[in-house]
């Protein structure tokens, strides 16, 4: 029998999550996600590799009024994700769903506004994968690989809409190279330093437009968040690009 989850907060207990005591625990990525979505009341967002809610709770937190559907792999996970929107009051508007992203995603989800991602960062041919399956699944790539995910992104974006994904720094070219001949190649590109990661925003461009923000750092040099980290992460607030 599987031992009872955790619960925990995000953005200084504006958000209630529970999650498994063991495997893949939720870090700062998704809370810098969800801050970086420019969304508004009434539109709606997509996160593929749900997890168990946090990234579309964060934004629900921030943007009460727009609606979130979550495509999570693992069912345990998923069921986790729909108990953690009731817990936050926000089960009429953030939904969880079950499905694996190597297939076309349900054709009864419209298109949306904005897509979140926080795909897995370690391709299958060079990773040691962890022997926590669940863990291994959400680090891991597994029946759908890095440009699979970002194929599918942009297939359940809206013409004008925006993809937002965080990602390591060491495969940035991979993700510009696939993104750019989909035609999304309007690329902004925050980097998070000392993290070895990068948040990627795409918009619909025929052609490859690449320009870098300014980056978000996250720590002092003596240690703790910085305050723009900090105004992000425990109060938040959006991150610009």
């Amino acid at each position: 029998m599987e031992s009872a989850p955790t619960e925990n907060t995000l953005m200084g207990g504006r958000v209630k999550l529970l999650q498994p005591r063991r495997g893949y625990r939720i870090a700062v990525d998704a809370v810098l996600l969800a801050a970086a979505v420019d969304a508004r009341p009434g539109e709606s967002v997509l996160d593929l590799g749900a997890g168990v809610g946090a990234v579309g709770l964060c934004i629900g937190a921030r943007v009460p009024g727009c609606g979130i559907t979550g495509i999570e792999l693992q069912p345990a996970l998923a069921a986790l994700a729909e108990r953690n929107a009731v817990l936050n009051d926000a089960a009429d508007r953030v939904r969880t769903l079950v499905h694996d992203l190597a297939d076309s995603l349900p054709p009864e989800l419209s298109p949306f506004d904005h897509v979140v991602t926080n795909p897995p960062y370690l391709a299958a041919a060079v990773a040691d994968p962890s022997p926590d399956r669940s863990k291994a699944l959400a680090t891991v790539e597994s029946s759908a690989n890095l440009a699979r995910w970002l194929t599918v992104a942009t297939g359940a974006l809206k013409p004008a809409g925006t993809l937002l994904l965080i990602h390591r720094s060491d495969r940035l070219e991979e993700i510009v190279g696939t993104l750019a001949p989909l035609g999304w190649g309007d690329i902004t590109v925050k980097r998070l330093p000392p993290a070895a990661r990068v948040l990627v925003r795409a918009r619909p461009a025929s052609e490859l437009r690449r320009r870098d923000a300014a980056p978000l750092v996250l720590h002092r040099p003596g240690g703790g968040y910085t305050d723009e980290a900090e105004a992000i992460l425990r109060h938040g607030q959006p991150l610009a690009f």
